[in-house]
């Protein structure tokens, strides 16, 4: 480990050093996972001059197991799910569209907060860049990443601070190019590697996404 970041805009450019070669490109675009990604990702996109954009992803937990993601719901309309779970689970499709349906709120209320009128960007044949703060489980990522391939991207780059190596090293079979900048041996939380760690608001990624909004291609 070279050194702790100082906050998530530290680490985001730190982050884009390691991400040059995408810079200035037409067809790049860096999606951040709110909130926790977005400070992140949007040193990212200011540093490589391509645009922002959040990508709210919610997963679909077993009723009486929220833990247990049997799918999830994406930015773009996509919907994931996990059939073999879900009859291994015994979840019955009215329980299923119960539990999309407060999903979809959420994911609504946090796409309408963040983006407003602002359409879901084209992804296909793009370069997606996809940036979190960190990788505990990557269950989010990973999600997030079965979403995205249903929007036929050229490439998805998956670009985090920080991760546990066998987390790091598992991405490699699910994403076209992964980049941890550090993957401490004793990883347990991603939060330790943050000098400041304050939880992200809504109010912040909504006034770092407007910046970058009119760099939409």
């Amino acid at each position: 480990m070279r050194s702790r970041f100082r906050d998530r805009r530290d680490a985001g450019r730190r982050l884009a050093a390691e991400l040059r070669t995408y810079a200035q490109r037409p067809d790049v675009i860096v999606l951040a996972l709110p909130r926790g990604g977005v400070p992140v990702g949007y040193e990212v996109a200011r540093a490589l001059g391509v645009p922002l954009d959040v990508f709210v992803v919610r997963k679909l937990g077993v009723p009486w197991h929220d833990e247990l993601a049997m799918g999830a719901i994406a930015s773009g309309g996509v919907q994931v799910l996990n059939r073999d779970l879900m009859r291994a689970a015994h979840v019955s499709e009215d329980q299923l569209q119960q539990v999309i349906a407060s999903e979809r709120a959420e994911l609504e209320r946090r796409e309408r907060l963040y983006r407003g009128d602002r359409p879901f960007p084209e992804l296909r044949d793009k370069t997606v860049i996809l940036v979190d703060d960190g990788l505990a489980t990557g269950a989010s990522v990973r999600a997030a990443i079965a979403a995205l391939r249903k929007k036929a991207p050229k490439r998805i780059v998956v670009a985090v601070p920080v991760a546990a190596a066998e987390i790091c090293d598992a991405f490699r079979d699910v994403a076209d190019e992964i980049i941890c900048l550090e993957t401490p041996e004793s990883f347990r939380a991603v939060g330790m590697w943050y000098d400041d760690f304050t939880q992200t608001t809504d109010e912040e990624v909504h006034a770092l996404l407007e910046p970058l909004a009119g760099v939409q291609r």
